[in-house]
């Protein structure tokens, strides 16, 4: 892997790679640029058009001045070609941070990478805990936490997380960046959702879902329970399908399990996505950024996974944990109850402000 840029300076360096972090990076970026100078490296860890570049396009973040191009492949070999491109970028630049966001294989390799040089690696969604170790964004959360220099926690309780590591220096509790992205988004997005993505408007009430952690769709067991429950439910379901769940669909045979209940589509652009949540009357999902999302829209969540890093909402009561029990699944998507109210558990919608103020006294 080889560039022919020539070295130059950049005040920061982001290291981009799926699509939560282009969602976040739109509204950092826009606000950094007042102050700083951004470069921003696309790893390529998701590149789909339909997973990657339309967030570039329709959120209207920089253009990633070098594209990694590393693609799938084991969690290993992903990130050691990741670091040696990243290392590589580095060397060319004479950067003051290294600006990273959540816990996917891109985090990790960028914190490494950049953990070896004379500048600041900043994490946002600092200190944010599953507990489960069997999950790899869980190993990258810790040790990117743990190697950088300045953690943005979301939270009280990531807050908390990292004093219980012993991480106490330049910790920050700025609240959720993605809670600022959404709120952006949901001026933007369209009240005409159904229509937009051919479907009936004259569907009333539906069930957003998304099925995309390995854990769910390399586990035949555990896809086809989550397909069972979801069969079962009192609405109609609009899955927007991963393409790695649709290829496990096929790979065992579970189609035949989707029922006239399920609308399998495309996926769709963020703005969409966010209006989709917003009209949806519940969420099943097993994403750790749906599960803000729908808490923040005020629509009832359901959590494929036996846990969650995002713990605080289901204490509010807006979030029930699952698993994979079709049982559970279905019982959890016909209650009809939502909390009276809610707390900024995740700030309120300010984390870039504070963000940008932060490194403004550090380049001090």
């Amino acid at each position: 892997m080889s560039f022919d840029r020539q070295n130059s300076n950049a005040d920061i360096i982001t290291i981009l790679g799926a699509r939560p972090q282009f969602i976040k990076a739109a509204v950092v970026s826009q606000a950094l640029k007042e102050s700083f100078e951004e470069i921003i490296v696309h790893t390529g860890q998701h590149y789909d058009e339909e997973l990657s570049d339309i967030f570039f396009s329709e959120l209207n973040i920089p253009p990633a001045l070098y594209t990694l191009n590393v693609g799938s492949g084991s969690h290993g070999q992903q990130t050691a070609e990741m670091i040696a491109g990243v290392e590589e970028i580095l060397r060319k630049h004479n950067a003051n941070f290294v600006l990273l966001y959540g816990d996917t294989n891109s985090t990790l390799a960028g914190a490494l990478a950049a953990s070896k040089f004379s500048l600041k690696v900043v994490h946002i969604e600092a200190g944010v805990r599953s507990f489960n170790r069997d999950m790899p964004e869980e190993i990258n959360r810790i040790v990117t936490d743990h190697v950088s220099d300045i953690h943005f926690a979301p939270s009280e309780t990531a807050l908390d997380n990292l004093a219980a590591e012993g991480l106490t220096d330049n910790v920050y509790n700025v609240g959720d960046v993605m809670y600022d992205s959404l709120l952006q988004a949901r001026q933007q997005a369209s009240s005409k959702i159904l229509s937009l993505i051919g479907l009936d408007e004259n569907i009333n009430d539906f069930i957003l879902c998304t099925v995309h952690r390995a854990a769910n769709t390399d586990s035949p067991k555990r896809l086809k329970t989550i397909i069972e429950g979801l069969a079962n439910a009192p609405h109609p379901i609009i899955l927007p399908a991963h393409p790695r769940t649709v290829d496990r669909l096929e790979k065992y045979s579970l189609l035949e399990l989707v029922n006239d209940n399920i609308f399998i589509i495309e996926p769709v652009g963020y703005h969409d996505f966010v209006s989709l949540i917003d009209e949806a009357v519940m969420v099943a999902t097993d994403s750790g950024g749906v599960q803000k999302e729908a808490f923040y829209l005020d629509t009832p969540c359901v959590t494929l996974r036996d846990e969650t890093e995002w713990p605080e909402t289901v204490m509010a009561g807006w979030n029930i944990l699952v698993g994979a029990d079709s049982k559970k699944i279905t019982a959890a998507l016909n209650r009809s109850d939502a909390p009276a109210s809610k707390s900024e558990i995740y700030g309120d919608g300010t984390a870039v402000e504070k963000i940008v103020n932060v490194l403004n006294k550090m380049a001090e």
